[in-house]
């Protein structure tokens, strides 16, 4: 049948059929796949029955992987799956009272992935392996979009900001204990830009509200009415594309212009289970 790329939303995401991620196998093959994922930002490739092993094989042919930081959330032994999941290693739900349970359910919170990095992710694939029958839908943002829709005035403004991303900060947001010594060297906080420029030239908005919750140079009641502003203004409908999941779905997305977050769902009764890579980044945010 071919390669085919369909776009789902006028402004961010499209579904790529016609290709089994298995058979991916070099730089070459995936040329056309980084074609459609600097046009789109979002890649969704249903009925795709990976294995960890070619879940990673695949994503390393965009790039190296993150190590996620935390041993208790990774879902392999060298750190390159991020287990999202409120399954526990007993295969039953995990109590949402559990401090496991409520670092995941951060996720519902919109961010971009690895922003407490010093050069952040450059993207994710991530991988549907149970659901539950409703909720648990993923949202993406195109920050590209965003940014180009703000007046002259508030891009001129915004320019001049920068945000200080926490790893630790969502912490006390959960209500969870601190991270150890050595857990939070391994992630000092960092300071981005509020716009960001792209290789290319184009600029995008840079907001990860889960962990960056003020601006250098505003007080924190300042910095939360703007930042409020911006998420509320960034996820308009006319910007967002709203993917409801299938047992099987990979889908990959561009964290260097996206923002996303996940829709809350039964916890306490229906399985929720995902896998996730990270491509680490290559150039700092400028």
């Amino acid at each position: 049948m071919g390669l085919c790329v369909e776009p789902l939303h006028p402004c961010i995401g499209a579904a790529v059929t016609g290709i089994d991620l298995r058979q991916v196998t070099d730089a070459a093959q995936a040329a056309a796949l980084v074609e459609a994922f600097e046009q789109h930002h979002v890649l969704v490739f249903p009925g795709q029955e990976l294995t960890d092993a070619q879940h990673i094989r695949f994503s390393r042919l965009f790039g190296e992987l993150e190590v996620y930081p935390v041993k208790d959330n990774r879902g392999d032994t060298d750190g390159h799956i991020f287990l999202i999941s409120n399954v526990g290693e007993d295969d039953t739900i995990m109590p949402p009272e559990l401090d496991k349970a409520k670092f995941i359910n951060l996720t519902q919170m919109w961010h971009t992935d690895s922003s407490y990095r010093p050069i952040p992710s450059k993207g994710a694939v991530l991988r549907a392996v149970e659901l539950p029958p409703e909720g648990g839908d993923t949202l993406w943002v195109n920050m590209f979009a965003v940014y180009d829709s703000l007046n002259a005035e508030t891009q001129a403004r915004l320019a001049t900001l920068t945000a200080r991303h926490d790893y630790a900060y969502p912490r006390s947001l959960a209500d969870l204990p601190a991270l150890s010594p050595a857990e939070q060297a391994s992630v000092p906080p960092v300071e981005h830009p509020l716009v960001r420029t792209h290789p290319d030239g184009r600029k995008s908005l840079y907001i990860s509200p889960v962990y960056a919750p003020t601006c250098n140079g505003l007080s924190d009641a300042e910095s939360q009415r703007l930042l409020g502003e911006l998420v509320d203004w960034a996820t308009r409908d006319e910007f967002t594309y709203r993917h409801k999941w299938q047992v099987n779905d990979v889908v990959m997305w561009d964290n260097r212009c996206t923002m996303h977050r996940v829709m809350p769902f039964d916890w306490v009764t229906e399985r929720r289970v995902m896998r996730r890579t990270a491509l680490a980044g290559v150039d700092p945010v400028r």
